[in-house]
């Protein structure tokens, strides 16, 4: 007898979430509203980030490095902090609309305070009222940073294959405006500000947030919205409580096979892997769960759920190997911009404007990789995205590593200029240097961003949970926000130590760069991004990507298929994988087992070629066992075991040898 649709409840989930439908019409139309969106919020965000050192230090007379401190921790507040509390919201409660939405008014609001601070406040009283309005723009960027590019990639259907590959184009070209948007800022906003007054300079951002909020309103109704399914974290805790409650059960010994029921997803179900065992636990069905007319949630997870969190797991060793990115990315704002401040300026432009440089190479430099990168590399590689995410992001750490010593190289002859000309002691005096010798160590950083940058947006919004998605661009932000952070504290522990306890002047300290001793400073950035690099390629090397449950089986099924046509075993992730046992094998491992007992299961092995011990002892346990006793199923038993049974009954269908769960007493 056929078994019924309601016997496999989650299985259907399964089927349902992985067939693909037709492609929207309005995917891109709707992504494209939001980029628009982005590229005012970057303008307005680069608008007052861009010359914010040089306010700090010439309008609100802080030292250099003061400044350059201020500026680092409240871009890790901006960018650490905040956008991960705006995430949780968006995920857990709100919804990205509604958190995008909320978030732009108060962004909005934090502007039209910093443009009154500095165009109706005394400088006496100024700095608090400034710095507050700072922290306000920062909670309003908190909420909207995660959830924008978040939202804009949710509009693509990822069980769709043309969907799927748009989306991966869509990070480059999302990033592609969003350098657009900042380098607007960066060469009308810091020109504004230095030329004609910071309260017009201050005052184009402010417009550009409003047209933003206008933009995305009107596209409202293009838009496809995600319902926030409650805390991520609760489930996170649950496996891990579940875990720790049977660290003691065996899956073989002790277990009754484990939980597939799963009835709040409405995500394809993971695959199983390997990794990070000891979580497995959680999942195993134990006689007090077998005994139980409901599952206890707390004691009982399903594999789905011990698969997303292990797939947080995997990722903190990488996000941990991103924080020099953002300390290496956010030396433009601040050193590199002083070090301009000091040199020949052709045309009266502002030091600060030079980041433009990086712009235009992230707007080059994204358009060729996506228009001709990708395509060769994908003739050599055979992957869709021409390499993948991790080789990506490992590229731009190695070209972080080289342009802080190119960085280093340039200051170090600056300084040899100033030496030369007697300038050591002059601050306010112009090395004869012309300013674009910044303009390689520009053009690096903006490389870097296209590679490590965007590898990360791409790379944490598709490796986290689906119901964790503006999680994983909060992950993004963060790894940049906590470079800030160590940005920041690397400045102290150079200035403490390199001035012996406060006996001589120490590196950084002052305002004269020219005897800040800069180029050490950025020595010791390439020192600490080489060793970031080794850390991160031991990393990538044992990653394991996210595996959907449906995909691999359908993976499984064609590789087996091709083994069996060629009469050879074939490999499935590292395992041989063979046909299924036949009464003669099992005629041989009763006898086997009859003679050896039922644990010299490598010795078994030996006389059942190429089977091995493994796959003896679960032939044994499962299935020959004689002292096994095998009853029918409840209705909450055949819930939990559903999707093992559909998998299995395809992949034995197929012909090769599978692993069935089933319930066994003893």
């Amino acid at each position: 007898m056929a078994p019924s649709a309601a016997a496999f409840p989650v299985a259907q989930q399964d089927i349902n979430a992985s067939i693909p439908t037709k492609p929207r019409k309005n995917s891109w139309r709707s992504a494209i509203f939001i980029i628009f969106v982005e590229m005012a919020e970057r303008f307005a965000f680069f608008g007052v980030t861009g010359n914010l050192v040089n306010y700090l230090n010439n309008v609100l007379g802080m030292t250099i490095s003061s400044a350059a401190k201020s500026f680092n921790v409240w871009l890790g507040v901006s960018t650490a902090v905040f956008p991960v509390l705006g995430a949780f919201i968006a995920d857990s409660y709100l919804g990205r609309f509604k958190t995008i939405l909320y978030s732009s008014i108060i962004y909005l609001v934090g502007l039209v305070l910093l443009t009154v601070s500095v165009s109706a406040i005394s400088l006496v009283h100024r700095k608090p009222v400034f710095f507050l309005a700072l922290y306000i723009l920062s909670v309003g960027q908190g909420g909207h940073k995660p959830c924008v590019q978040t939202f804009a990639a949710d509009q693509f259907d990822e069980s769709v294959p043309e969907e799927k590959l748009a989306k991966s184009s869509f990070f480059n070209w999302y990033y592609l405006g969003v350098s657009l948007g900042a380098t607007l800022a960066i060469v009308f906003v810091i020109y504004a500000q230095e030329n004609i007054g910071w309260a017009i300079g201050f005052g184009m951002p402010l417009i550009a947030i409003a047209g933003s909020l206008f933009i995305f309103l009107i596209g409202q109704k293009t838009y496809k919205r995600a319902v926030p399914v409650g805390s991520p974290f609760t489930k996170f805790m649950q496996v891990l409580v579940a875990a720790v409650r049977k660290r003691h059960v065996s899956e073989v010994h002790d277990g009754r096979g484990v939980c597939y029921q799963d009835v709040d997803r409405t995500a394809p179900a993971l695959a199983r892997t390997n990794q990070f065992k000891f979580l497995d636990k959680a999942m195993i069905i134990d006689e007090i769960d077998a005994s139980r007319q409901t599952r206890n949630e707390w004691r009982l997870c399903s594999v789905n759920q011990v698969e997303e969190v292990k797939l947080i797991f995997r990722l903190f060793p990488v996000w941990i190997s991103c924080f020099m990115i953002g300390v290496v990315i956010g030396q433009q704002s601040t050193y590199f911009t002083k070090q301009g401040s000091t040199m020949v300026r052709h045309f009266k432009i502002p030091p600060a404007t030079l980041q433009v440089v990086s712009g235009f190479t992230i707007l080059t430099a994204g358009a060729i990789y996506d228009c001709f990168f990708v395509p060769v590399a994908r003739k050599w590689t055979k992957h869709p995205s021409g390499i993948t995410m991790l080789q990506r992001m490992g590229i731009g750490i190695f070209i972080c590593v080289i342009s802080m010593v190119v960085a280093a190289l340039v200051e170090s002859k600056r300084v040899g200029i100033a030496r030369k000309h007697g300038l050591m002691d002059t601050p306010k005096s112009v090395v004869p240097m012309a300013i674009w010798w910044l303009v390689p160590q520009y053009m690096l950083c903006g490389l870097a961003d296209v590679f490590a940058v965007i590898g990360m947006q791409e790379f944490f919004y598709n490796q986290v949970p689906e119901v964790m998605r503006s999680m994983g661009a909060a992950f993004y932000l963060s790894a940049v926000g906590v470079g800030s952070f160590l940005s920041s504290a690397l400045i102290t522990v150079v200035q403490i130590i390199s001035s012996k306890n406060g006996k001589v002047e120490g590196w950084l300290s002052g305002n004269n760069l020219n005897r800040a001793h800069l180029d050490y400073f950025y020595w010791i950035l390439a020192g600490l991004s080489g060793l970031t690099l080794c850390f991160y390629i031991w990393v990538a090397r044992g990653f394991e990507y996210k595996k959907i449950e449906w995909e691999t089986v359908q993976n499984t099924l064609t590789l087996i298929k091709a083994a069996n046509d060629r009469g050879e075993a074939t490999k499935v992730d590292g395992r041989r994988v063979r046909e299924a046992w036949s009464k003669k094998e099992d005629a041989v491992l009763c006898d086997l087992v009859s003679k050896f007992g039922p644990r010299n299961w490598n010795l078994i092995a030996k006389g059942i070629p190429p089977r091995s011990g493994k796959s003896c002892r679960l032939r044994w346990c499962n299935q020959l066992d004689p002292c096994l006793k095998r009853k029918p199923f409840t209705v909450f038993r055949v819930e939990v075991f559903s999707w093992s049974g559909l998998v299995s009954y395809i992949v034995n269908k197929a012909g090769p040898n599978t692993k069935l769960v089933r319930e066994t007493d003893g």
